[in-house]
This record gives structure tokens, C-alpha cells and sequence, in this order.
């Protein structure tokens, strides 16, 4: 992690993958050097963005002719339909294979956005401009792209990985307190996964160190084939919460509860001790997140749910801190899953 080298102080995080490296670059303004980041050769960008992010006069200049695409608004943007009216829109531009993507925006659009480089002329170079925090430490970061089917979040998606990454500081000003606490609950996750020292550090730091311990483990895993699934730390209710809808929960605030809900569980089951735990309730809730299930919450129904989680190849599986830091765990009882929820309430 670097600072000061060609974005002005803008800070530097390296995507190690081979002939596929990109820079994810973080700081405030950034968004106002996409030029210098977007891939060589493209004579036409095609810029992606969001009502809400364009209505904040987050705006863009990739420095070649371009057209600015604006989609809706939240989660369900992310259709196979969606994909198509893009693609269409691009080739009746006559956007080549030669040009380029850029999305700008949050996580959904990311996706979104991501997904259709992906397909569009079997894949076409793609640049992002993230200006909400959960896109910035998460969505923006490690190539997953994937849209959403009525039987599932991002069943139909591809490994695609960006050009560049531009993660503006600035835009997160823009943010209404409920998006904010949504990329806060990612954030809480990274103090786990590793021993970052996030608490002290600046929030520019903080992200951009988020950005780097995201980026190890994708470059160590990019294909989620074994360790990336240490990102989905207090995914697996998270999920749960967010399928059985009506809870009201962004998806950070989700993860959260799922954190505390995670390490309750490895107390439980003999993996970490109480002090463990209660540092877990710390980090969570000194981000103003909520450390309890959300009231009325169909505690069973949730035990259900966890079969669903796309970890569950084996069966439930749950991410657990321990011993050896947090790994894939099988074969927990039901019984176990359920009295800690009721814990939780």
C-alpha cells in the first residue's frame, strides 16, 4: 500500500493476479482521474451509473467519447433483463471489444454493470468507480460479478476482473446514514478476518487497508475455491435474514448480527472464549451496528434458511473464528444453531 505515486496522495492497493494485476487507488477526488486509469486504446467508454449517484453530481470524465447509461436504484436492478437491455443499448452504440465499461456507483450496480462487461463480446475491459463504502471494501474488489433470479441473490454471474479500481472518499459524503452503516458492517468484518489494527487508522486508511487484506485473499483464491470463503465471515445468517425479508436490514447491518451471531456460536462450540466474544459485541456495535436479531425474527424459519446458503455444499456450513483464525465448520446440531439465535434476541 502505497501513497503519492501517479493519483496525486491518493493511496495505492496492488491486486496481485499474475497478467490480471490491477490498482485499486483510494483517496478523496479520485473519481476525477479516471482518465488516467482507463485501459489504453478504448476510443468509447460506456459509463454506468445509478439515478441516485448521478442526482449527487457524482459524475465522471473518462477522457474519450462516451455515453452515460443510468439504471435504478437498489438491489433490483440485478436481472438477466437488465443485462440484456444493456447489451442491446451498447451494440446499437457500437461499442466494440476494443472500448470499455465503467461502472459508477454501489455494490448493485457493480454487479451489475460487471456482469454485463463480462458478456458483452465475451468480455470487455472494465473500470470501477466506487462511491459507497460497502462497494469500496467489498463489491468493487476481486472480480465477482452476478445478477439475481427469483430463487436466489447473484446465482448467474462470472469471475471478471476490473482494469483499475478508483475508490473516491469524497462520495461517501453523499451517503444517507443507512447506506453508511451498510459498507460499516463489511468494515466490521475485516477486523476479524485479520489483525489489521483498523480501530486506530483514518477512514482512508482504514479502507484502503480493508482493500489490501480483501486483495491477499483474492490473489491467494480468486476463484472462491477454498480460503476467499473467509470473506463470507457472518454471511451465512446474514443471508438468512436478508431471504426471509421483512427484518428491515440493510445488507452491512445484516452482516453485523451475523458477526455476533458467529462468534456466539464457535463460544458455543468450544472453539473461542468469552473475551473472544465480547470483543466481536464491541467492534459491532462501536460502529452503531446492531448486535441482536431484529425483533420477530422466526428464529426456525433462519435454522431453515442456513441449508441455502451457497457455502452448504456439505451441509450447513458456517465460517467460525478459532484457534487457527476462522475456517469452515460442518456438521454443527441444528439444536446448537437454534439456542444460539434465541441467545442473540
Amino acid at each position: 500500500m502505497t501513497a503519492g505515486t501517479g493519483l496525486d496522495q491518493a493511496l495505492r492497493v496492488p491486486v496481485d493476479l499474475g497478467e490480471r494485476s490491477y490498482d485499486v487507488w483510494v483517496g478523496p477526488g479520485v473519481r476525477h482521474r479516471l482518465a488516467e486509469v482507463v485501459p489504453g486504446g478504448a476510443s468509447r467508454v460506456a459509463v454506468v451509473t445509478q439515478a441516485a449517484v448521478a442526482d449527487a453530481g457524482l459524475t465522471v470524465d473518462p477522457g474519450a467519447e462516451h455515453r452515460v447509461f443510468i439504471t435504478d436504484d437498489g438491489e433490483h436492478i440485478k436481472t438477466l433483463g437488465a443485462v440484456e437491455e444493456l447489451c442491446r443499448e451498447f451494440a446499437q452504440w457500437g461499442l466494440t471489444r476494443r472500448d470499455a465499461v465503467v461502472a459508477v456507483g454501489g455494490g448493485a450496480v457493480t454487479d451489475l454493470a460487471g456482469f454485463t462487461a463480462a458478456v458483452y463480446h465475451r468480455g470487455i475491459r472494465m473500470v470501477y468507480v466506487a462511491t459507497t463504502l460497502l462497494a469500496q471494501i467489498d463489491a468493487s474488489v476481486g472480480g465477482k460479478t452476478g445478477v439475481n433470479l427469483p430463487e436466489g441473490k447473484n446465482l448467474v454471474g462470472a469471475f471478471w476482473q476490473p482494469s483499475a479500481v478508483l475508490c473516491d472518499t469524497e462520495a461517501l459524503d453523499t451517503l444517507p446514514p443507512e447506506e453508511m452503516r451498510s459498507g460499516l458492517g463489511e468494515m466490521a468484518k475485516y477486523h476479524f478476518i485479520a489483525d489489521a489494527g483498523l480501530d486506530s487508522l483514518p477512514l482512508v486508511e482504514r479502507i484502503a487497508r480493508c482493500v489490501a487484506i480483501k486483495a491477499e485473499v483474492v490473489a491467494d483464491d480468486e476463484r472462491e475455491s477454498g480460503r476467499r470463503a473467509v470473506l463470507n465471515y457472518g454471511h451465512t445468517l446474514a443471508h438468512a435474514l436478508e431471504a426471509h425479508g421483512g427484518y428491515d436490514l440493510r445488507h452491512g447491518e445484516a452482516v453485523a448480527v451475523g458477526l455476533v451471531y458467529a462468534a456466539e456460536l464457535a463460544c458455543r462450540a468450544g472453539r473461542i472464549d468469552a473475551r473472544r466474544v465480547e470483543e466481536h459485541r464491541r467492534v459491532v456495535g462501536g460502529y452503531g451496528l446492531p448486535t441482536s436479531l431484529p425483533p420477530g425474527a422466526d428464529a426456525p424459519g433462519l435454522v431453515e434458511l442456513f441449508s441455502r446458503d451457497k457455502k452448504a455444499v456439505d451441509g450447513v456450513t458456517f465460517m467460525l473464528d478459532g484457534p487457527h483464525g476462522i475456517e469452515a465448520v460442518t456438521g454443527l446440531d441444528p439444536a446448537l444453531m437454534l439456542e444460539t439465535l434465541e441467545a442473540i434476541r
